[in-house]
């Protein structure tokens, strides 16, 4: 009877042992995208803005591409949203747009956000996380700055100060 137990509870400690190596290899092993270096061109894509029209990337070539990437939840992307689109009135005429980039939320939760803080720059939402994968996004809020050949010019992740918005534009002004 012993022996019996002492088997079985040698069979159930092996199982376990085999799922948490499993899991362990699962994660360490799989693939995490790269993030988009700077210097390449950037990732074209098309999504979709709150009020139905249409953005590529690649239609704004000519032109500097603030591409910001965020969520409602999220307090950095909450205290630089105004920044940005104080920064966004100041280049719109000058050759540098704002793309910003909703991962997986609502239309409505995106709205209320806009709404809030008084967003007027386009805001598209990545309902499958397809450009997020795409960018190598892991942390938000990400931000790319894209010249106007289509190139990052540069990538950071985290909260940016008004001053900071200010600089990463006039660096993409074409």
């Amino acid at each position: 009877m012993k022996k019996r137990r002492l088997i079985m509870r040698s069979i159930i400690l092996a199982v376990l042992v085999a799922a948490v190596a499993y899991t362990l290899y699962a994660n360490f092993m799989k693939d995490h995208a790269e993030k988009v270096a700077v210097g390449s061109l950037a990732p074209d894509f098309v999504l979709t803005d709150m009020q139905g029209n249409k953005h590529k990337l690649s239609d704004y070539k000519g032109q500097g591409v603030f591409l910001n990437f965020w969520g409602t939840w999220c307090p950095p992307c909450k205290k630089e949203m105004p920044y940005i689109n104080n920064q966004y009135h100041q280049f719109k005429d000058k050759g540098v747009q704002v793309l910003s980039v909703n991962i997986q939320e609502s239309e409505l939760a995106v709205n209320q956000f806009a709404d809030r803080y008084k967003l007027d720059f386009p805001i598209v939402i990545d309902t499958d996380k397809e450009v997020m994968t795409t960018y190598g996004i892991d942390n938000l809020p990400a931000t790319f700055l894209i010249d106007k050949d289509g190139k990052v010019v540069k990538s950071t992740t985290g909260e940016m100060s008004e001053d900071m918005v200010r600089d990463f534009m006039e660096k993409i002004k074409p």
